[in-house]
């Protein structure tokens, strides 16, 4: 048990962190002209230049979290992406419907919200892990 805690347990860890993101990076190439028009939905200047970095970062960032190859590094770029996100593109609090029955623009985008930030926990406890050993 002791062998599949400290080998297996590990790497499987860190794919499910960041599994989600080259799939991301790939879905914005894929649907390039989707993405930036969601990118170009805030006051952001350099959105094309903007979009860009972002899917390198979800291309990158986590094979390097996975092979852990600069992973504190790459955790701190990957959470501050997860940050800037979520506040530019999950702004829950400006719809009104938050409250409301039935279905909610307000409270999906909280949820995406959230679940940014849980990813923001993950990803800073990797960077601070090897510190507090």
């Amino acid at each position: 048990m002791a062998w599949f805690v400290a080998t297996i347990l590990p790497p499987a860890a860190r794919v499910c962190l960041v599994i989600l993101f080259p799939f991301s990076g790939i879905d914005k190439i894929i649907h390039w002209r989707d993405a930036l028009a969601q990118a170009n939905s805030t006051p952001v200047p350099f959105v094309r230049t903007l979009l860009v970095a972002a899917i390198v970062v979800e291309l990158v960032t986590p094979f390097c979290i996975i092979f852990a190859w600069h992973e504190g590094l790459a955790a701190f770029v990957l959470a501050g992406f997860c940050v800037a996100t979520a506040v530019l593109y999950h702004q829950f609090w400006r719809y009104g419907d938050f409250w409301a029955p039935g279905e909610s623009v307000a409270r999906n985008h909280f949820w995406d919200f959230l679940k940014n930030f849980g990813l923001v926990g993950g990803l800073l406890f990797l960077l601070i892990s090897p510190m507090v050993k």
